[in-house]
């Protein structure tokens, strides 16, 4: 048995609490990503990690020494360094002869490696290269996917996938226009993949809707697909699982059409016009042969 899978009762409430941080919960933290240097990472791979982890801080753990693992052969250290960070997302930095400039972005579920793809440096341009303003630490980014690979091809949609929860950051309900400041654009063309991240300014338009410019302010990527491993459908179909407290209960007679619009059905008791009470007026008033004619009716009714 590992040391961290041990069941230790906590004796102080310092340790209790972060305990309790760790639990399982309905609403999950923000993921945090450990960023690894292989034993032979070259000095391109070093910077790109430490751009990654400024655009991450502070959900993001750097390792600064080397560690000599193969995640793709041993994923043993991967989730001891998951378990050991509390970390669910992960970039490993690496460079041979066979693969130069690696890069292996992943994700775990329940501390086990999940999905992991491999991907080629080609192209970089570093963060301290371009000379712009930069963002503030712990801004969340928007995320732009440009190209018919990500919709199409299964490699591609996992990637996808795997970059928006790396990317992401927290969860919010609204949104301000002046919170919008930079983004990292996605796009696939040709077997390639451009990896671009720009800050957004907004200028004067003369009317109330500001007018956008984008400029780049690093780190700029051109990565290639190389190796994968990802999950089963089954256990990529349990990893998405939502709890039950957490979906949405279902309305009785309410339903929605393909434009949004929200539709009722209201159930009533059935109604008798005649026993309807109107303003009284002298010309509804019954006449008497009338009210003659109605009795009649009702005592063949009750025979």
């Amino acid at each position: 048995m590992d040391a961290l899978d041990r069941v230790v009762k906590p004796k102080m409430k310092r340790a209790k609490r972060f305990l309790e941080k760790r639990e399982p919960k309905l609403s999950e933290n923000i993921k945090n990503a450990m960023l690894i240097k292989g034993g032979n990472a070259n000095s391109m791979v070093t910077q790109v990690l430490k751009d990654v982890y400024a655009l991450k801080k502070p959900y993001g753990v750097l390792y600064k020494k080397k560690n000599i693992t193969r995640p793709f052969e041993d994923q043993m250290s991967l989730e001891f360094f998951s378990k050991n960070s509390d970390c669910s997302v992960f970039m490993f930095g690496s460079h041979n002869k066979k693969r130069p400039n690696n890069l292996a972005i992943g994700r775990m579920y329940d501390h086990h490696v999940l999905d992991m793809i491999e991907l080629g440096i080609e192209k970089f341009v570093s963060l301290k290269d371009i000379k712009n303003s930069k963002c503030p630490e712990g801004t969340k980014p928007m995320l732009i996917f440009a190209g018919d690979d990500f919709d199409v091809t299964e490699d591609y949609r996992r990637l996808k996938s795997l970059l928006i929860d790396f990317f992401r950051g927290s969860a919010v309900p609204d949104i301000c226009l002046a919170g919008l400041e930079y983004v990292l654009h996605f796009t696939a063309l040709n077997g390639k993949i451009y990896f671009r991240s720009c800050k957004l300014l907004l200028k004067k338009s003369g009317c109330r809707t500001p007018r956008i410019e984008l400029e780049e302010m690093g780190p700029s990527l051109d990565l290639v697909l190389r190796r994968k491993h990802l999950a089963s459908d089954a256990l990529y179909k349990l990893s998405m699982k939502m709890p039950k407290a957490l979906k949405p209960k279902k309305k009785k007679n309410v339903s929605h059409d393909t434009f949004g619009t929200t539709y009722g059905r209201i159930h009533m008791q059935k109604q008798h016009l005649s026993k309807l009470q109107t303003r009284k007026m002298k010309g509804l008033k019954k006449r008497p042969a009338e009210r003659i004619t109605g009795d009649q009716e009702k005592k063949i009714k009750e025979n």
